[in-house]
Parts: structure tokens; C-alpha cells; sequence
């Protein structure tokens, strides 16, 4: 498997001052921004578009996690791609055509992941693993930060685990929600390696937060 990443959301972030908020994480030593994207119908929230994606592609060479939390995904995946987005992320709740939207984020250049929200089992991925580059486990209800983390994901991750290694296949396991310096060991634990903080990470010295998640990681 990959090394462990950390992805900071800039969900968490100051909204007006994206270009420094993207220097602090990478001066973090993080690998990913986790961007989230919502449309207030798939969540409740409304955060920004792809437009605001691209504002920011000049300004940062992190890889681009993009979590499209909207309904109908499909729609979106050409702007994204034009946008810099590195990975787009869909839920499999968002679209009754999860197998050719997946291959639509392939197509147009981008990693491609699938997402799975707490209440929504691992079969109803089972056979679009071979299309994926990452997995994402929602370790809270999507939509809001700053939500505790749900720990029976932890056996969901686990299970993910288990089909990637009877499937022989290489996908990254990550999660995102509640993510602090005592709950990433235990997804660690349960086999991911790709951790989005949000408000733990810019509720504090950026550099010190993903310092300490780090060492949580490796201790």
C-alpha cells in the first residue's frame, strides 16, 4: 500500500483567503487539500463550484481532492477536470449510474473515487472497485464539519480492506469526519491511509495540527 497522506479540508478554512490558507497546508508537509463541494440538495450546505477550483490551481501544486458531495455527478465531471481537480470522489447514493459515471472521471484524466456515507453498505461499491483509485469512508453524516466521529466505521473500513485483498486490487481507504489526533489511529488501525482534518486542523497552528496527526499516525 501507499504511504500514509494527510489531506486538510479547506472546508474549515478562511473563505477569503484561499491562496494563503493553501500555502499553510502545504508548508505543513500535508499531500492533499480535500475540497468539498456541495450543492444544498445531495447535503444540506452549499459551499462552491469549480470555478473556485480553478481560482486556486495557479496558486498550489497539493494534489487536488475533490469530494463532490451533489447530486447527479455526472454533470460536473468535464469542469472539474478543466478546474485542475486531481481525484473526483462521487457517492454512490448520487447517481443510479455509479459503474459509467466512474468511468467518465478516468476518461477525462482524473483519478476517480467513490464515496460511502455511514449508513451505506460496502456491497453497493463491491463491483465498481476495479474502477477506483480511492475509496473514501464518510466517518460522519455528510454536510456539516465538526462532527464527532461514528465508530462503527472503523469495521466498515476494515471490511473494505478484506474485498481489496480477495479482489487483489490497490486502491487508497480514506476517511473523512471527525478526523483528530486520537481517531486517526483507529481508522489507521482499521486500514486507511488517506486522513481529511478539517476543523482540528485549522482550529489551530496548521503546521502543529498536521505535526501532531502525523505522530499519531507513526506512533
Amino acid at each position: 500500500m501507499t504511504s500514509y497522506k494527510i489531506a486538510p479540508s479547506i472546508l474549515a478554512a478562511d473563505y477569503a483567503n484561499f491562496e494563503s490558507e493553501l500555502k499553510r497546508i502545504e508548508a505543513s508537509g500535508s499531500e492533499y487539500v480535500h475540497i468539498d463541494i456541495m450543492d444544498g440538495h445531495f447535503v444540506p450546505n452549499i459551499s462552491f463550484g469549480a470555478d473556485v477550483v480553478a481560482s486556486m490551481r495557479p496558486h498550489s501544486k497539493l494534489v487536488f481532492d475533490c469530494h463532490l458531495m451533489v447530486s447527479n455527478p455526472e454533470a460536473h465531471i468535464e469542469s472539474f477536470a478543466r478546474a485542475g481537480a486531481d481525484i473526483m470522489t462521487i457517492h454512490v447514493e448520487a447517481t443510479p449510474h455509479i459503474h459509467g459515471a466512474l468511468q467518465k472521471i478516468k476518461a477525462a484524466g482524473m483519478k476517480a473515487g467513490v464515496v460511502l456515507n455511514p449508513g451505506t453498505p460496502v456491497a453497493s461499491i463491491a463491483h465498481v472497485l476495479n474502477l477506483v483509485d480511492q475509496v473514501l469512508v464518510m466517518t460522519v453524516n455528510p454536510g456539516f464539519g465538526g462532527q464527532a466521529f461514528i465508530p462503527e466505521m472503523q469495521d466498515k473500513i476494515a471490511e473494505i480492506v478484506r474485498l481489496r485483498e480477495e479482489k487483489g486490487l490497490t486502491f487508497d481507504i480514506e476517511v473523512d469526519g471527525g478526523i483528530d489526533d486520537k481517531t486517526i489511529a483507529l481508522t489507521r488501525d482499521a486500514g486507511a491511509n488517506v486522513f481529511v482534518a478539517g476543523s482540528y486542523v485549522f482550529k489551530g497552528d496548521v503546521t502543529e495540527r498536521v505535526t501532531t496527526l502525523k505522530e499519531a499516525l507513526n506512533g
